[in-house]
């Protein structure tokens, strides 16, 4: 009997447990169910929801781009778990699943967009300001006469 014992412990990796954690996707039939490693962040929960989903053959179709999804404790709150929050023993495991509207996502990629283009134009020297770009390219049509 010790060496029935002995054998069981040895596949465990200590520290790490492991959990069962219900997603439920907004618009679905029903929850995904699903065991994650403690420790494991939001976002790889996301990852791990839409590649279950994906595989069960669920309806309606939902995509693979995380950036595209918000994560929420099913048992409260109004705040979308950051992608960077822990999972753990004392935590929540029952979760939503929410795909960002449309104008959300939209609005992000162009904010990243005019960040990225008013650091490149700072770097160049230009005016960083779209109004004053908008102001010129306009004072050029209006002043142009037949």
């Amino acid at each position: 009997m010790a060496m029935g014992m002995s054998k069981r412990g040895q596949g465990k990796v200590k520290g790490r447990g492991r959990l069962l954690v219900t997603v439920t996707v907004y618009g679905s039939a029903g929850p995904l169910r699903f065991l994650v490693n403690e420790g494991e962040m939001a976002s790889g929960v996301v990852r791990l929801a839409l590649k279950t989903y994906a595989r069960e053959g669920r309806l309606p179709l939902l995509g693979t781009h995380l950036d595209e999804f918000l994560l929420y404790h099913a048992n409260g709150g109004f705040d979308a778990l950051d992608p960077g929050y822990v999972i753990h023993f004392n935590g929540a495991r029952n979760f939503l699943l929410c795909k960002k509207q449309i104008e959300e996502v939209i609005e992000e990629k162009v904010e990243e967009k005019a960040i990225a283009g008013s650091v490149i134009a700072s770097k160049k020297g230009y005016s960083s300001s779209w109004k004053s770009g908008l102001n010129k390219s306009l004072n050029k049509i209006l002043s142009f006469r037949i």
